[in-house]
């Protein structure tokens, strides 16, 4: 008896020390030879590669910050949150989606998208797991861009969303975060809505989703920006209209920059908000290439040069800039800022395709990530970033 315990307890421990020690060793063995790339086009199809295979089994990311004892998180329920996968997903989409209308949709892609929609949705159109976080709105409107005209076989699964949506506007009229936290307006949330709302409400008809976007923008300049400086607080109490947590957060630049710019992308040009938010992409566009790295960089903390470049933040501004360079005065500066941008992702890219070194998961207002590794939602903007720029 006491031997079989002194097994148990050995093979315990050595589970233990597997689950803790292979995602070190993975990371260690990935990053030899890492950015080794003959040129961009053979970067493209790598990162590409990758983001397609992950479709339908995006890796897991985590809420913990722990390297040890990390059982101990997946007993309690601590690893990972269906909500952090929505925008995981959602990236995937996205970059794959600007990989088809580039010209790049093959046999492969239509499998794993059918295989996507299939585990996602019901044959009536609606999701089989109904989501309970705003952050679904941006894996909404990725599977609008991907789905392209065969949209309207998930509207249903689309309008419950904006219905979700629609049960987190607050008191001042914008989105709350979570319903749990009413006295506060993240930045998280302009990437997670804005696009979606616009995207959704031009193709049925729905102005309310359209003003709503707006009101989300407008509040978050009027309350979130730093003054003379225009990078976003990572979130602002309503009440006291009294920013919270960094100013500067660099995936925070990016949240703020992807609602924005896709935001304004699915505008009509004819639309009464199309000045407004021109105005918008021009402020913030001098803000984002004010902060630019000279390897092509942002750090996590955009205002401080000590801080570790975050290839998240680095993809999404990155995007940004190339869509910002369709306006003929920002054309020159955000052309260049977007090349840098895609030349520092190529070299902090695996052998394998992964793009590395994104912060974790931010684990409340103000806490953020110490841990640098792949990230799909990195994957994903990078995917759109170098297939928009036909590389």
């Amino acid at each position: 008896m006491i031997q079989f315990l002194a097994l148990a307890v050995v093979a315990l421990c050595l589970a233990v020390a597997l689950i803790d020690g292979i995602p070190i060793a993975r990371d260690w063995l990935g990053r030899i030879h890492i950015g080794r790339y003959g040129s961009r086009r053979d970067w493209k199809g790598a990162i590409t590669s990758t983001g397609m295979r992950w479709l339908g089994r995006t890796p897991t990311i985590k809420v913990t910050d722990n390297t040890r004892l990390i059982v101990i998180d997946m007993l309690k329920g601590n690893y990972s949150r269906s909500a952090i996968q929505h925008w995981q997903e959602a990236a995937l989409l996205l970059g794959l989606a600007e990989y088809r209308s580039c010209g790049g949709g093959d046999e492969t892609l239509d499998r794993r998208a059918k295989r996507f929609y299939k585990e996602k949705f019901r044959s009536d159109g609606h999701w089989r797991e109904t989501p309970q976080h705003v952050d679904a709105g941006i894996l909404a409107y990725g599977v609008m861009k991907l789905a392209g005209n065969e949209v309207d076989r998930f509207k249903p699964a689309l309008d419950e969303v904006w219905q979700l949506i629609r049960t987190h506007v607050g008191s001042d009229g914008t989105v709350k975060y979570r319903l749990s936290m009413p006295h506060y307006r993240y930045v998280d949330t302009i990437g997670f809505i804005c696009p979606f709302l616009i995207a959704y409400g031009t193709r049925y008809g729905i102005q309310e989703c359209v003003e709503l976007a707006v009101r989300q923008l407008r509040q978050y300049e009027n309350n979130g920006m730093l003054e003379g400086h225009y990078i976003p607080s990572h979130a602002y109490h309503v009440e006291q209209s009294m920013p919270a947590g960094l100013y500067g957060w660099g995936r925070g630049l990016g949240w703020f920059a992807i609602g924005l710019i896709d935001a304004w992308s699915e505008l009509p040009d004819n639309s009464s908000y199309r000045d407004e938010l021109t105005g918008m992409v021009n402020r913030y566009a001098a803000a984002v290439l004010a902060f630019q790295r000279k390897n092509g960089s942002w750090s996590w903390s955009v205002n401080r040069e000590e801080a570790r470049a975050d290839s998240s933040a680095t993809a999404t501004l990155g995007w940004f800039l190339h869509q910002a360079a369709s306006i003929p005065e920002l054309q020159d500066r955000c052309s260049k800022g977007a090349e840098r941008a895609a030349g520092y992702l190529m070299g902090v890219t695996r052998r394998g395709g992964e793009v590395d070194f994104s912060q974790g998961d931010t684990k409340d207002i103000g806490v953020y990530s110490s841990l640098f590794g792949i990230l799909p939602f990195t994957q994903g903007f990078a995917i759109r970033l170098a297939c928009a720029m036909k590389l």
